[in-house]
């Protein structure tokens, strides 16, 4: 029996204050990790608005690429980013729609210009007001061998 005793003996004794400091720990921590969650959640939203300017600028240059005339590409352009936009469900409050057409000339190119200031609201639990702008331009070629416009 002695040598059970002394085996005892090597094990830590716990202190008895450090009862329920875990839960204390845990209630303190549980906030700020709330919050770490809810910023990368805004900062994902941020992030995935982003592409969507992207894509609808690209998409926009393409489609005033693909136009007769200027008149037909400003047009063509505006509504393509309006389109892209609309199908990803992103508000824009304003959009912003720039065709460069200076160089609308087979050979040439296009670039379009989108801007879209989207609204932070929606992310209540984070009570951050206020809007954020985020601008795109992308380029595109015009075929050098299409005909003009009849």
């Amino acid at each position: 029996m002695p040598a059970r005793r002394q085996h005892h003996a090597h094990l830590p004794r716990r202190p008895r204050g450090d009862r329920g400091s875990a839960a204390v720990e845990l209630v303190l921590v549980t906030p700020l990790l709330m919050l770490m969650v809810l910023l990368a959640v805004a900062a994902g939203r941020l992030v995935q608005a982003r592409m969507e300017v992207d894509s609808a600028a690209e998409q926009a240059a393409r489609a005033a690429s693909l136009a007769r005339d200027p008149g037909t590409a400003a047009a063509d352009a505006d509504a393509t980013a309006d389109a892209a936009l609309a199908s990803q469900h992103l508000t824009c409050s304003p959009l912003t729609v720039s065709p460069g057409l200076s160089d609308f000339v087979p050979g040439g190119t296009v670039t379009v210009q989108v801007s879209c200031t989207v609204s932070l609201a929606g992310l209540s639990l984070l009570h951050i007001g206020g809007s954020q702008t985020l601008t795109s331009t992308f380029s595109s070629p015009i075929d050098v061998y299409r005909g003009a416009a009849p």
